[in-house]
């Protein structure tokens, strides 16, 4: 039996790539803001509902170069429940992640952790939309206006999250999307920093293309974050099939609810009141009357060609250049290590069939027979 990973790729028919690769082929410009690559920046905005949108090659580029476009530096408060990325870019760039804990219901900073983390040297917040669901972002603003910091979203999960009659990306002083291929949308790999005026896109435009502002004037300290045409043109087609990847993604995780909800020890999260989702993954968490530990049910849905995936398991303060922060310590993050060890994220993809949907319920509903 095939194995069913967390997610695939979403792809569309190879025959619809075609003729944007032969484009490609016929007019020889492979990069450096070519006209496929304009083309998606306009579009993925316009669908979006955001002013100003800037391509990149992957979002760890996007998030290290967001931070330099804002000149942050010294403290950064953020989350230890994220992909390691995120406080990656930190240290990239000097600066000094300061872990705060996590609210249980939606997983993202608790806005009653942040102020008391605040300190002289603190420039910036650095939060997650985890699985997609907004962050208290009208509280963190409250935050950031009243100590005069920026705030950055780490919006790889939250590509389509509308919130209160518009999208949950322009809130911040910027956000950063992924367009990974395990993303809901894909560009194989990629990224894009969302910018609220064309100032600032103009900045991050040159500081991904090695500070370059003209053939003879470099005016930062750059890097090379350009998104290639392939990429851009595979964006575009995925763009038409976005919406009905949405719809998918709503259907099998409106079927794994269904499903779940008379499952003895496996507790699904709330929806979130958002006006539109984008189940971007399914998370689960194993209580203590389940009757297997969580690291056993993972273990044992592989056995069926079921790879769920503990994500975010560790979390980023366990790992050996974050743990000696004093930020770091257990005792600082009871929360988000409660939450660590419970969580199990099943698959969801949009090619993932509805009867496969079933018999992951069933395996995990029979799993005390085991």
């Amino acid at each position: 039996m095939k194995k069913i990973f967390v997610t695939e790729p979403s792809l569309p028919p190879l025959g619809e790539f075609i003729p944007y690769l032969e484009k490609i082929w016929e007019s020889k410009w492979l990069t450096n803001a070519g006209p496929f690559h304009q083309q998606l920046e306009q579009e993925l905005a316009a669908y979006l509902g955001v002013k100003h949108l800037a391509l990149f090659t992957n979002a760890t580029i996007a998030l290290v170069t967001a931070l330099q476009a804002l000149r942050i530096s010294g403290e950064v408060i953020t989350t230890p429940y994220s992909f390691v990325a995120t406080a990656h870019s930190l240290l990239w760039n000097g600066i000094k992640p300061v872990f705060v804990d996590i609210d249980p219901v939606t997983f993202n900073l608790d806005p009653k952790m942040i102020e008391a983390a605040i300190t002289p040297q603190t420039t910036a917040i650095f939060p997650v939309h985890v699985y997609g669901t907004p962050c208290n972002v009208e509280e963190i603003e409250r935050i950031a206006d009243v100590y005069g910091l920026k705030v950055i979203y780490d919006a790889a999960h939250a590509f389509g999250v509308d919130y209160k009659g518009g999208s949950v990306l322009n809130y911040g002083d910027l956000s950063v999307l992924s367009f990974h291929a395990t993303k809901v949308f894909n560009t194989f790999e990629g990224g894009a920093i969302i910018c609220p005026d064309a100032k600032t896109k103009q900045r991050i435009d040159h500081l991904k293309n090695f500070g370059i502002a003209d053939e003879v004037t470099v005016v930062a300290p750059g890097i090379n974050g350009k998104m290639n045409e392939v990429q851009a043109a595979f964006g575009l087609l995925q763009l038409k099939h976005v919406d009905v990847v949405l719809e998918r993604r709503a259907a099998i995780a409106a079927r794994y609810r269904a499903n779940l909800a008379s499952v003895r020890g496996i507790s699904v999260p709330a929806v979130a009141d958002v006006d539109r989702l984008n189940n971007s993954y399914f998370p689960v968490f194993v209580e203590a009357d389940y009757p297997m530990a969580r690291d056993a049910l993972y273990v044992y849905l592989q056995t069926k060609d079921i790879m769920s995936r503990r994500y975010f398991y560790p979390l980023i303060s366990e790992f050996p250049m974050y743990r000696g922060l004093q930020s770091a310590r257990r005792d600082n993050l009871p929360v988000a290590h409660h939450v660590a060890e419970r969580v199990l994220c099943l698959p969801i993809f949009p090619d993932l069939p509805l009867e496969q949907v079933d018999r992951i319920c069933d395996i995990l509903r029979s799993a005390e027979r085991a």
